[in-house]
């Protein structure tokens, strides 16, 4: 089992920047691909980006590709989530997620994630 917790959400002006940080518990990390979600208010929980076990391969939503980057850095237990160019329809709230590793860095249901962290919020203002 893996515990996740995210920092790094805030309020910016649309067009700045964000990190987010997803650390996690235990040393099964490098065995399980990560995610990163969102949810707004009243909407369904969206995918936003995926990574492999080892970071070699990633995957994004169509919103948010050429803006946002995810990392991960296996020697300290952290996945990385890079947004730039912020946009109001960018606020939510946003999750990072464990997948089942393999090939699943291109799942984008999060019923095929197996731990996630309590969120963090972000808010890009207009």
């Amino acid at each position: 089992q893996v515990q996740l917790v995210e920092s790094g959400g805030g309020l910016v002006q649309a067009g700045g920047s964000l990190r987010l940080s997803c650390a996690a518990s235990g040393r099964t990390f490098r065995m399980y691909t990560m995610g990163w979600f969102r949810q707004a208010s009243g909407k369904e929980r969206e995918f936003v980006a995926g990574i492999s076990n080892g970071g070699g391969n990633t995957y994004y939503g169509d919103s948010v590709k050429g803006r946002f980057t995810i990392s991960r850095d296996n020697a300290r237990n952290t996945a990385f989530l890079q947004m730039n160019n912020l946009k109001p329809e960018d606020t939510a709230v946003y999750y990072c997620a464990a997948g089942p590793g393999g090939g699943s860095y291109y799942y984008t249901s999060p019923d095929e994630y197996l731990y996630w962290g309590q969120g963090t919020q972000v808010t890009a203002s207009s």
